[in-house]
């Protein structure tokens, strides 16, 4: 502004003027140039995504109807986080959204835990006098757990000399990241005091196979011979396992079968299958065992079969009574074998322990090329039985003899005598009745004096999952 006061001469004033004028003129054309650029692909970039996830639930969601406008969501959300903000309040329970978003690098180590851990599930417990201690439910083979001796039923007090607090649970169980001593102890109902019974040295926590069909044994009652099996999740390469039972069972040729899914949170409709082929008696092979109904936009329902081709043998296994023992965490592919099995076992199939979690729909696997680090698995079908029963998904499938575990109590060994869930079917085996029920026995979680804070197994995400090319829906879900 200073030259502008000092210049006297007109004509270098107007050379000046116009310079500024030119100068000022080309910066504003630059801005406006740069306001008009084409930034749609960045833009398409930021929200293609949740385009296709948006287009693929109006399309197949179960709950498409109560999907919102697309002006009513925020389209440069997280996929995880847009999924949440679309789903209906219908799909899910405990507020949990059963559809779901997997990156692909979690979808491929399936077998694997997803982040270092010591390889134990867990209760937590809290006193009256809030004291708190971890529960053991059971530990993984070849983990640090197993390594350093821990034991399902034993009471982890206090770690490094320090008592257990109600802020551990993720430090000593879901997330650890390094090696502690624990303090394993004793609760005293009476006093309401914990004794300190011995320490063991738990290692650094690493990434561990994670094994789902966790135990089989053969028990004898005298006059009746039974397989146990303890099976934790419907894996997706589990099959060849459960083959390979299969001719064990035929050459052991039990009276009984004892299924043990009470930390059973489902998993693959397609293990599912195998598994209830293998339980189904000779005059359900060849029979519907689920069905599978979409949306009324689609207006389709597909079958599962009870298959014998995928019994290794081609026949069923003889065997008489199928005792399934369950809790609330038996949950979507677990229940779909109590179900899919109630009407060709009549008679012969018994529900031991709690009312099973109650979910009775599948997610169905669709991807996209455009976005290959995601698994998109979506609510598409309601799953019910060759009679068409479905109603399971608020109370779930009741027990027909009911019995809790006694955490905070001894738990006993699984499956063996010692094991509370155990006992009644054992009864039965060997006097044909279910003892009679505890008059003082009520559904509880916990000791009276002890109450459950967490539960790992209460955070495990309940599962029937469904992926194109499973048998039963060949060429029913687009590739995308």
């Amino acid at each position: 502004m200073r030259i502008f006061a000092t210049v006297t001469n007109s004509r270098l004033m107007k050379r000046t003027t116009s310079f500024y004028l030119i100068t000022g003129c080309l910066m504003l054309l630059t801005v406006f140039t740069s306001c008009w650029q084409d930034r749609s692909g960045e833009y398409y970039a930021l929200i293609g995504s949740k385009s296709w996830i948006y287009t693929t639930m109006q399309e197949y969601y179960l709950y498409y109807q109560d999907v919102p406008e697309e002006s009513e969501l925020d389209f440069f959300l997280q996929p995880a986080e847009f999924l949440s903000a679309a789903a209906s309040e219908k799909d899910g329970k405990n507020g949990v959204i059963y559809s779901h978003i997997d990156s692909v690098e979690t979808a491929s180590t399936r077998s694997l835990s997803d982040a270092p851990t010591f390889g134990f599930e867990a209760v937590m417990l809290q006193t009256p006098q809030n004291d708190y201690a971890l529960q053991v439910l059971y530990t993984q083979p070849q983990s640090p757990a197993e390594e350093a001796g821990l034991k399902r039923g034993d009471l982890i007090i206090g770690a490094d000399s320090v008592k257990i607090n109600a802020g551990d649970y993720a430090k000593y169980v879901t997330s650890p990241t390094t090696a502690h001593l624990f303090t394993l102890g004793s609760y005293q109902a009476e006093t309401g005091e914990m004794d300190t019974i011995g320490t063991i040295q738990m290692p650094a926590p690493r990434i561990v196979e994670i094994q789902h069909l966790l135990k089989t044994s053969l028990i004898d009652t005298g006059n009746r011979r039974a397989a146990y099996i303890l099976y934790n999740e419907f894996g997706e390469e589990e099959i060849p396992q459960w083959q390979s039972l299969y001719s064990q069972l035929a050459s052991a040729q039990p009276d009984d079968i004892i299924l043990d899914l009470r930390y059973n949170p489902g998993g693959y409709v397609s293990t599912a299958q195998v598994v209830g082929t293998l339980l189904a008696p000779q005059n359900a092979l060849g029979q519907t065992m689920l069905q599978m109904t979409s949306n009324d936009k689609l207006n389709l329902t597909e079958t599962y079969t009870f298959d014998a081709t995928l019994l290794p043998g081609g026949n069923s296994l003889s065997y008489q009574n199928l005792y399934v023992i369950t809790s609330g965490n038996t949950a979507s592919a677990a229940e779909i074998i109590i179900n899919c099995l109630r009407p060709y076992m009549t008679g012969n199939l018994y529900q031991v322990g709690e009312a099973t979690f109650g979910k009775n729909v599948a997610q169905a696997l669709y991807t996209n090329d455009q976005y290959p680090e995601l698994e998109f698995w979506l609510t598409t079908f309601y799953l019910s039985n060759a009679e068409g029963y479905k109603d399971y998904g608020t109370e779930g499938l009741p027990a027909d003899y009911t019995q809790s575990e006694p955490y905070g109590s001894n738990l006993g060994e699984l499956g063996t005598e010692t094991d509370p869930l155990m006992q009644p079917i054992l009864v039965r085996m060997a006097t044909g009745s279910f003892p009679a029920p505890d008059a003082t026995a009520t559904r509880i979680t916990a000791s009276p004096r002890m109450l459950v804070v967490r539960n790992s197994v209460d955070e495990k995400q309940k599962m029937a999952r469904v992926i194109p090319s499973s048998p039963g829906i060949s060429g029913f879900l687009p590739e995308n």
